[in-house]
């Protein structure tokens, strides 16, 4: 099915930067929300976008102004009744969610595919509270959409293969990087980078490292930014939220470290509200320090190296080729693409990465977390699987990945 119009609902920073890359490809694009004000705001936004690129030269004052015209902001849903796709973007609510997409259903044609950019909710309980199923989708975009290049494709129990295929063209048309994804809690970007940030947050609160010192380590390894960068960036409420989610459905492995909780009761949600682990503006991040003092009794209760940050992560990897969520080749190039993961200056995945250091090493390396600090390391099965059979990476020409 070719997509002529395209309908967001949800005009914050996410639902505006969807509208924008779809203004972008040529095609119209309605964007709605609820609030005058956050959908002026989300124009604003879009605007703000455009005019970055004219200011760079990349596009003239006459060309942004016909993408421009080519979103139409409202307040109802009346613009609908002609979209081939619409996708909601709105905060992680089940219930708000399902309510969206009941009231779609009600406007929209038979034919229109209900996606939407969830970060770990259940696409296939979003479909079952509408009259359309097959033509339920997850498309999660990630922050800031006009910029990042991949786009996670989750299919739903009830998915139709169509659908799915004219998701993953719809998406190719915006100048993105489909990866189809077996639907799980968490999906795969989210899902395997929560267990590093929540790692790096335990090293935090155990008085092992600053945060400072835990962000030029990990960027000395290679990543683009350190994990509480990145965590200010994203929303610590958006982090604790999913960070919740993922703990009620993988259990122990999941449990989220403390500090994430103390942060979000205190407000410190990041650089959108001026504070998070670090300070903006007039804000200092001495309120951090206190929490950390009072976790750690003042003490370094634990140590903090890359490979613990990063062995987790790389263990969430494994469960996922091991659970059958995604391609081995496409788990790397979504972390690569979905948060800029390298390795040295090296564009490395972590399952590219797990074969570098060697499976056998990999999981001695998680045994021997497992004994300092718990369960959480338990090397999973598809590890222990390919060290049994002598893949072991590299080294032996093969273990995720086939080497020549």
């Amino acid at each position: 099915m070719y997509i002529f119009k395209a309908g967001v609902v949800g005009a914050g920073a996410m639902g505006a930067g969807i509208a924008q890359v779809i203004s972008y490809s040529g095609l119209p694009v309605v964007l709605k929300d609820v609030d005058q004000t956050m959908l002026d705001k989300g124009m604003a936004h879009i605007r703000g976008i455009y005019e970055a690129r004219v200011e760079k030269g990349k596009m003239s004052a006459g060309e942004m102004q016909s993408k421009l015209d080519l979103i139409i902001p409202t307040l109802d849903y009346g613009e609908f009744a002609d979209v081939d796709i619409v996708i909601e973007a709105v905060p992680e609510k089940m219930g708000l969610k399902q309510r969206i997409f009941q009231d779609l259903d009600k406007v929209c044609p038979e034919g229109t595919i209900f996606a939407s950019n969830t970060s770990a909710l259940s696409i296939t309980e979003m479909g079952r509270a509408t009259q359309r199923p097959p033509k339920m989708i997850g498309m999660h975009f990630f922050n800031p959409a006009h910029v990042m290049k991949l786009v996670e494709i989750i299919k739903g129990e009830d998915t139709e293969a169509e659908t799915v295929d004219d998701l993953v063209a719809f998406t190719e048309s915006l100048r993105k990087i489909p990866v189809v994804v077996k639907e799980c809690p968490g999906f795969l970007v989210n899902r395997l980078l929560m267990p590093y940030l929540n790692e790096a947050t335990l090293c935090l609160q155990e008085g092992a490292a600053t945060a400072q010192e835990i962000d030029d380590g990990m960027t000395a390894y290679g990543w683009p930014m350190g994990p509480f960068t990145l965590m200010d960036f994203l929303g610590l409420d958006v982090c604790y939220d999913v960070g919740a989610y993922l703990y009620s459905q993988y259990g122990e492995r999941m449990k989220g470290a403390v500090m994430f909780e103390k942060l979000y009761k205190a407000g410190r949600y990041g650089e959108k509200v001026g504070a998070g682990f670090y300070g903006y503006g007039d804000n200092t991040d001495e309120p951090v320090k206190a929490m950390v003092a009072e976790l750690s009794g003042g003490k370094k209760l634990g140590e903090f190296t890359p490979e613990r940050l990063m062995y987790p992560l790389i263990n969430e990897a494994a469960y996922a080729v091991q659970e059958s969520i995604a391609d081995v080749r496409d788990i790397d190039m979504a972390m690569i693409a979905g948060s800029g993961m390298t390795v040295g200056g090296e564009r490395l995945g972590p399952l590219a990465l797990a074969d570098k250091l060697g499976l056998d090493v990999v999981v001695a390396g998680l045994e021997e977390f497992e004994k300092k600090y718990g369960v959480r390391f338990h090397p999973a099965e598809k590890l222990y699987e390919l060290v049994k059979d002598g893949h072991l990476g590299e080294k032996t020409k093969g273990g995720f990945l086939e080497y020549v």
